[in-house]
């Protein structure tokens, strides 16, 4: 998530939170970013954001790690609510049959409706997508 714009930027499917699969997530991150020196990517404690597989990727695309505090999600409080709304406006409402349906049921709610037409409040209702491009336009 892009804390400016509260757009999910980077994300990737899988049956277990492995090291590969957080790694996926920030090189389909760094598609959406032209420059990603200096970014501070933000992570709780989990064994497969503190692997060696991802601190690889982290430093190959010289961003700067930052780690939740042992215990505090406060302190990942946008991506653990974004979660939250997922949770409630996609999974809980719906069945998926197959691995692939729930896949592609999550992507059209990340890209069709989350970044593109959900309005947040911390955005003064705007959404993630109006805000990006206000700043591409000025």
């Amino acid at each position: 998530m892009d804390l400016y714009n509260r757009k999910i930027i980077g994300y990737s499917y899988g049956k277990n939170p492995t090291a590969e699969l957080a790694k996926k997530a920030v090189e389909n991150a760094c598609l959406n970013v032209e420059d990603t020196t200096d970014i501070i990517l933000h992570s709780d404690l989990g064994s497969q954001y503190t692997s060696t597989v991802f601190e690889d990727i982290i430093i190959e695309k010289n961003m700067k790690h930052s780690f939740s505090r042992k215990g505090n999600p406060y302190d990942n409080a946008c991506i653990e609510s974004f979660h939250s709304v997922l949770k409630k406006e996609e999974v809980y409402l719906n069945t998926y049959h197959t691995f692939e349906e729930a896949e592609a049921a999550l992507f059209e709610y990340i890209e069709s409706w989350y970044n593109r037409r959900r309005r947040h409040s911390a955005l003064d209702y705007k959404t993630p997508q109006q805000v990006e491009d206000e700043v591409l336009v000025a």
